[in-house]
């Protein structure tokens, strides 16, 4: 049985109307600027959301003119696919990185800093300096890196760079958790990936938290709080 409506990642409101994003992201947006011979590339992030772990972003760089089929918005795919996908693109991509920054960051500096500074890291990580950052969502989250910046409502769901991304980003950051794991086994990161599923909103109540726990977070600090006491 699919998801609600207004539970669809490909169903979009605006001004109370809903639209249906496409299933299969497309490269018209890239095409716009591959036709001025521009260097594009295509950011998401993964983890904004998690309670342990990095925020993670990834930066794809798709030749121009080419088209990568089967791409999807990474939260659409099964783990098996998303990992072979993120194989194909690769091996497809003219570029790929992927940046970083920790849980330890997140608390020092705050979420939106801390998206920054992945989201840097990833693009500085390119061998080829984009022309133009194709960047998912409404939030400039590169803004002044001197990049044309085009922010797109549904990103991935709509631009291929940006659903290559997605992929990526999502694959690099599952394993970096699933590796976690075993030196953390009793929050289960290798299944919810940091995220508060009831497992791990339990084992943080009885146990507190570990050293990738973001500890500013409200139901975490809460958890310190009630384990210093």
């Amino acid at each position: 049985m699919g998801l609600p409506v207004s539970q669809r990642k490909n169903v979009q409101y605006k001004a109370g109307k809903r639209r249906r994003l496409p299933d299969v992201p497309g490269i018209s947006l890239e095409r716009r600027w591959w036709a001025e011979d521009a260097v594009v590339c295509g950011i998401d992030e993964v983890g904004r959301g998690a309670w342990a772990g990095p925020v993670t972003y990834a930066a794809v760089v798709l030749p121009s003119g080419r088209r990568m089929y089967k791409l999807r918005d990474s939260k659409m795919l099964d783990p098996v696919r998303r990992k072979q996908l993120s194989e194909r693109i690769l091996g497809f991509a003219l570029d790929v990185s992927v940046g970083h920054a920790s849980n330890t960051e997140i608390d020092r500096v705050g979420m939106s800093a801390a998206m920054r500074l992945a989201a840097r890291r990833a693009v500085d990580g390119l061998s080829v300096r984009p022309d133009v950052c194709l960047l998912d969502g409404l939030w400039d989250f590169l803004e002044g890196y001197g990049t044309h910046n085009q922010r797109v409502a549904g990103g991935d769901s709509r631009s291929a760079s940006i659903a290559a991304a997605s992929i990526v980003a999502k694959v690099w950051r599952d394993r970096l958790m699933t590796q976690a794991c075993p030196s953390f086994p009793a929050y289960g990161f290798s299944s919810n990936k940091g995220y508060p599923s009831p497992g791990h909103q339990a084992s943080l109540a009885v146990k507190g938290p570990c050293p990738l726990h973001r500890l500013t977070w409200r139901p975490v600090a809460a958890c310190r709080a009630a384990g210093a006491s």
